[in-house]
């Protein structure tokens, strides 16, 4: 397990809310062998994550590592809560082109610098939101339902050389999702037959999973990683 990903450099987006999943992503790809490149939106928060996870021998929040073998495409946000009717346009834009179409950017750049001519393999953070909707955040679940099929279709595209994948996860303790559950965790996680609320290193084990050699027959397939919640009718 150590050199799973020996030799290889790993970009994963949308680490600037500090010790959250892109960080539990890159410490299990980190203690696999693989060098990570985080990026996010505020230096004090890749800084804090960069020595988090060993320093610059193993990750840096600035491409220098020489290579782009393996993409998380972790960066999403959920600008409001309310009923869609009402929903302001300009946020809803907003929301799929962060959540969407800039993952589709981060495919065509590493493409273009690396994966085309040596490979790769990508996996997209997507959400159960995109495989049942949740009220309130319907715009938010339509475009993890968006990047669940742009998985689809990009793994129809990149193969043979390319693997696509994604997770969709249910509420994970991470500051992203602390208005879903803060204050009532208990009431939230007893809708989940495992009786708990996600925590990041839960999805950074099954991200961690696609990327590898183990999933090497995989491409295209969306991991449902809820604690049970989906099967139990919830979402």
């Amino acid at each position: 397990m150590a050199d799973t990903f020996a030799g290889q450099t790993a970009i994963i987006t949308g680490a600037s809310r500090g010790l959250g999943l892109a960080v539990a992503v890159a410490e299990r790809l980190v203690a696999q062998g693989a060098k990570v490149v985080i990026t996010g939106r505020k230096p004090d928060a890749l800084a804090e994550a960069v020595t988090s996870l060993g320093g610059p021998d193993h990750a840096l929040g600035i491409a220098a590592f020489g290579s782009a073998d393996l993409l998380v495409n972790n960066t999403a946000i959920n600008p409001v809560y309310g009923p869609l009717i009402t929903l302001d346009l300009g946020a809803a834009r907003n929301t799929v082109e962060v959540n969407c179409v800039a993952a589709l950017s981060w495919v065509q750049k590493v493409h273009a610098a690396w994966m085309g001519k040596h490979g790769g393999a990508i996996v997209n953070i997507a959400s159960v939101g995109g495989i049942r909707t949740a009220s309130g955040i319907g715009m938010y679940c339509a475009g993890k339902a968006m990047l669940i099929h742009l998985t689809e279709a990009l793994a129809v595209d990149l193969g043979p050389d390319i693997r696509v994948n994604a997770v969709a996860p249910a509420v994970v303790k991470t500051r992203f999702a602390a208005a879903l559950y803060e204050g009532r965790e208990d009431e939230v996680s007893a809708a989940y037959p495992l009786k708990r609320l996600g925590i990041p290193s839960d999805v950074g084990s099954v991200v961690a999973f696609l990327l590898s050699g183990d999933a090497s027959w995989m491409t295209g397939q969306t991991l449902v990683v809820d604690g049970g919640l989906t099967v139990a009718g919830g979402v």
